[in-house]
């Protein structure tokens, strides 16, 4: 029994590890939206959450092969009954408080909400006391057996840094989000309009005459007049409405996928209908290094690349990148659909066909 639930754990932490090493700066987005202000208000770290995904992610691993292998068994039961606590009260948190609706846990492979990912990781740390005692009592915490052991840990470790160096450097190896390279993101947007979620909607209301609160829902406030006609003493409690999912609808991060011009318009289907165009993403245009290439000659060389198609820049805010007509997108899409900065979409008639980093563009296509 022992043997079993060890191998479940272990492919469980080596699976969530996986996950995220294939793309940690995804997982070090998330890690920013815990550290913000609105969350743990953690701002000095924002700087530091690549390297602190990259931690987390490599402690996961090892630690997950560890398990598997039956290595330095107790420090590692320790270890992982740490990083259960962890996150633990992470998800906790978000979950209580209603701050960060993905916590990440299994990159964009797997969307777990805070609830989910509390009790998650509430039944790995089960789990794990249960192996604690079970070798603490059998006197096997410190078994070392097996020549073979470490060789595999090596191999284990020297492939998961290749995954997280490639992710960082270049893009993910797999692409679990939903802007993979064939996406028709007009196809995307029809499909969530068609199937939009549901909510309903329910009011405190309070009495002025006599001081009693009810909670009532949308369907019975519309349906019985004493809680709206004129004169009544029933009065809606502002800030105490809650909404309730009813129905799930077409899930897709492509919803916020809206661009606008420099008045405001929203320019999204106008761009989504172009022959061709070429979008380059930016969610740090300040942190931008071109390298060797000065800007002047990035921008005439994609010209030179695009021919007739239009290149737009985007960002959060106006900011001089290349040189080209300017968008804005909200910064948590940006960050979906861009790993790198800046980054490269190309899009015919709203499909996507290429994405890459500028750095990685530039190789293949500046000759």
């Amino acid at each position: 029994m022992k043997r079993i639930l060890r191998y479940i754990i272990a492919i469980i932490f080596i699976i969530s590890g996986f996950v995220k090493a294939i793309d940690v700066k995804g997982f070090s987005f998330k890690l920013e939206e815990y550290f913000s202000p609105d969350v743990f208000n953690l701002s000095f770290l924002e700087n530091y959450t690549l390297e602190i995904a990259v931690l987390v992610v490599a402690l996961e691993l090892v630690l997950g092969l560890m398990l598997l292998l039956k290595m330095k068994l107790k420090c590692t039961l320790i270890s992982l009954i740490a990083l259960c606590v962890f996150f633990a009260f992470l998800t906790f948190y978000s979950a209580y408080y209603n701050k960060v609706t993905d916590c990440g846990c299994f990159g964009d492979a797997i969307k777990f909400t805070p609830w989910q990912s509390f009790w998650k990781d509430i039944t790995l740390l089960f789990g794990l006391l249960i192996l604690w005692f079970l070798n603490k009592k059998s006197d096997t915490l410190n078994n070392e057996k097996g020549f073979l052991k470490k060789p595999f840990l090596g191999i284990g470790i020297l492939i998961s840094a290749f995954i997280i160096y490639y992710g960082i450097a270049h893009e993910p190896l797999i692409d679990f989000r939903d802007y993979k390279i064939g996406t028709d993101l007009n196809l995307e947007k029809q499909k969530i309009a068609a199937n939009p979620s549901e909510y309903k909607t329910s009011y405190t209301m309070k009495n002025t005459k006599t001081g009693e609160e009810k909670v009532v829902g949308q369907d019975d406030f519309v349906n019985q007049k004493e809680y709206w006609e004129e004169g009544t003493p029933w009065q809606i409690q502002k800030g105490k409405e809650v909404s309730v999912l009813v129905k799930q609808g077409y899930q897709s991060s492509i919803d916020k996928f809206k661009l606008e011009d420099e008045n405001g318009n929203d320019i999204t289907d106008q761009i989504l209908h172009l022959p061709k165009v070429y979008l380059i993403f930016s969610y740090k245009p300040k942190e931008i290094s071109y390298g060797a290439h000065p800007s002047e000659e990035i921008q005439e060389k994609l010209e030179m690349v695009a021919g007739k198609s239009p290149i737009y820049e985007i960002s959060t805010e106006k900011s001089d990148l290349l040189g080209f007509q300017h968008l804005t997108m909200d910064a948590t899409a940006i960050k979906t659909i861009a790993r790198s900065n800046p980054f490269v979409l190309v899009l015919e008639n709203g499909k996507i066909v290429e994405k890459k980093s500028l750095e990685d563009f530039k190789k293949e296509n500046f000759k």
